[in-house]
């Protein structure tokens, strides 16, 4: 079958690869002039399965309160008049309870753990260029209370046999040497050994070389303007080059699917949660983290490469919103120097952000429509790059009509009723 996969970042490039793999006829596009050039870019770099959460928790509501008044909080809300932000935040405090956040952390944890398996296993057959660890991911914790919380995802964790351990401040130093020098600010920390990290936008334009050498076509600049039905089916895609016809069309558009699909008539509850990242230079190797640490206070994540720093972090609700404010780089800087102090040379740090396709319950939207060859892998939230491998290998298989390796219950769209 010819599949057409429409964009190229994380989620679109893996799709394509496990769809070439199974011998489909694939062409991508997308209107960048090469993969990854958008949420892909420079993301917070940690592949996080055992770390994997909603948004959604009990709880939430009150600290967001709490949040308004804090200078450098995780969450910053620009009210605005556009409904699918206030339909968005009234949806996601639905899912803020202990029966919806169980569900859908079950969910996520069990697409994470796959995906695991699944970049695991294509590094070893590729052996992509991508500044990869494989050290694991320490959460700590700076209060007692964040300790006492962190017992609800241990039982989700255990459920589903991820490994993790429990750690006083002396086993967090022992796992990253440099807390050393703040080991007073913490009263302890959660180790996930499986948790990797690597540069996303790396990993993606390697893995888009390897589809081309399978004779996969990457269209780039190239803009997609809509989905041409025809009855019950996806006839093309009308795109600024003309239409492109296929016999399946996947969607991998990001914080951008639901312009593509809401005139079908499918109201995709897709938000664009805006992101914020610092690239930094590493100053001494001893002085860094050596694989990613979660700043539970700040909800930032510190990520290490081969010579370079990526700390990223906020989750800010302003529509699709480019300004790059000094506030939101403050709040990523505080939280890296109140850890690694020494870390990197953060006044030459380079500020990004992007948007985050977030879900009210946090977990992808990844099957089929009511158009029947029309598909969906889309809003990953801040996790596409965790839940890429295992996504794009599951909708290969949904496609293709084969039996996958994980359970699909509970993803696709028809979970909105």
């Amino acid at each position: 079958m010819k599949v057409l996969v429409l964009g190229s970042g994380v989620v679109g490039v893996t799709s394509a690869w496990y769809l070439a793999q199974q011998g489909h006829e694939v062409v991508v596009l997308d209107r960048q002039p090469d993969a990854a050039e958008e949420t892909s870019f420079a993301n917070a770099g940690q592949l996080s399965f055992g770390m994997s959460s909603p948004w959604a928790a009990p709880g939430i509501p009150v600290k967001a309160m709490k949040w308004m008044f804090q200078a450098h909080a995780p969450l910053k809300v620009r009210p605005g008049t556009n409904p699918a932000q206030w339909k968005f935040m009234l949806s996601m405090l639905a899912n803020c309870n202990e029966k919806s956040y169980s569900i859908n952390k079950s969910r996520m944890v069990r697409v994470s753990e796959y995906s695991r398996q699944c970049i695991n296993a294509l590094q070893d057959e590729l052996n992509l260029p991508f500044e990869g660890r494989r050290k694991g991911l320490l959460q700590v914790f700076r209060t007692e209370k964040q300790v006492a919380d962190a017992a609800k995802d241990i039982k989700v964790l255990q459920e589903f046999g991820v490994k993790h351990t429990m750690l006083n401040v002396a086993e967090c130093i022992a796992r990253e040497p440099a807390l050393a020098r703040v080991q007073d600010k913490l009263v302890g920390g959660l180790h996930f050994p499986d948790d990797q990290t690597g540069d996303c936008n790396l990993f993606t334009k390697a893995l888009a070389r390897k589809c081309q050498e399978k004779g996969v076509v990457f269209k780039f600049n190239t803009e997609i303007k809509a989905l041409v039905r025809d009855g019950d089916e996806i006839r093309g895609v009308q795109t600024d080059h003309g239409l492109e016809t296929a016999d399946q069309v996947l969607v991998c558009m990001g914080s951008y699917s639901p312009f593509l699909l809401t005139p079908l008539g499918i109201s995709l509850p897709i938000y664009p949660v805006k992101g914020y990242s610092l690239t930094i230079e590493v100053n001494k190797d001893e002085d860094a983290p050596q694989s990613t640490v979660m700043d539970e206070t700040y909800k930032v994540a510190i990520t290490r490469f081969e010579n370079r720093i990526r700390a990223a972090g906020t989750a800010e609700l302003a529509d699709f919103n480019k300004d790059l404010p000094a506030a939101r780089r403050e709040t990523i800087a505080h939280s890296v120097s109140s850890l690694f102090p020494k870390g990197g040379k953060m006044e030459e740090a380079e500020f990004w952000t992007g948007f985050r396709p977030m879900t009210p319950d946090g977990t992808p939207i990844i099957g089929g429509t009511r158009y029947k060859n029309l598909w969906l892998n889309t809003g990953h939230g801040t996790l596409g790059w965790t839940m890429g491998a295992g996504s794009g290998a599951l909708i290969a298989d949904l496609i293709s009509g084969k039996q996958p390796d994980i359970d699909s219950d509970g993803l696709a769209f028809s979970r909105y009723g």
